[in-house]
């Protein structure tokens, strides 16, 4: 079997590439979304397969890897329809069953910001609609693909956000489903907005503190595609 050498790339984009209200100024801190995903409780008190479950928050990604790779397609199916949204943000986590957790995730969802998310056909990796909302997408398939880009959008994006259209290269989603047209066969994009990103020019985007709490969960979350052999 030919084996192909593949990259991960992680982009900071600036705030004027990405959003459409760059330079107005803002006072109001936000607070970093941190910690398990939503319904993590209820996971951690499941004993559906007459165990526990890997914690969301301690297990790490090769540990929850090794404990999808034990589990029957029907098993997997149980803890999906039980626990989607666990199991759609679980790094290490098979990247199909994320797939379907977080469209089960989104159908289920009624705030009209996360609507155009539910759309058949599209590879929804991470979502949490908490605060102001965060979410992953794939552009591509990511399993196949040679070459990665991780496409990390600065202030003033989130879920309710990221289909945004707006001058120039556009909101996260359509840059990254740009980027993947342009690069070609062979290539996979994500957009990760897996993090909670300043608004406007404040003291959030001039400190760096949430890019500092957001910097281990993408950490964590690269590690997930690693531990699920991507």
């Amino acid at each position: 079997m030919r084996r192909y050498a593949r990259t991960l790339v992680a982009f900071a984009l600036a705030t004027s590439v990405v959003t459409g209200t760059a330079g107005w100024v803002s006072t109001d801190a936000q607070q970093a979304l941190t910690g398990p995903p939503p319904g993590s409780a209820q996971w951690r008190a499941d004993r559906v397969l007459g165990t526990g479950l890997p914690d969301p928050e301690r297990a790490t990604p090769a540990e929850v890897a090794s404990f999808f790779a034990g589990l029957t397609a029907e098993e997997r199916q149980l803890l999906l329809v039980r626990h989607p949204s666990v199991v759609g943000n679980l790094d290490g986590a098979p990247l199909e069953l994320r797939y379907r957790a977080n469209a089960l995730a989104l159908a289920a969802e009624d705030d009209p910001r996360y609507r155009s998310l539910a759309a058949p056909g599209r590879r929804i990796l991470a979502f949490d609609p908490r605060g102001r909302g965060q979410v992953a997408e794939v552009f591509g398939d990511l399993r196949a693909a040679q070459r990665v880009s991780v496409l990390v959008p600065g202030s003033d994006n989130d879920a309710g956000t990221f289909d945004r259209k707006v001058v120039g290269h556009g909101a996260p989603a359509g840059m990254a489903r740009t980027l993947h047209t342009a690069a070609g066969p062979g290539t996979a994009v994500i957009a990760w907005v897996g993090y909670t990103t300043p608004v406007g020019v404040g003291l959030d985007a001039a400190t760096g503190t949430l890019a500092e709490a957001g910097a281990g969960r993408l950490t964590r979350f690269t590690e997930g595609l690693a531990a699920d052999g991507l």
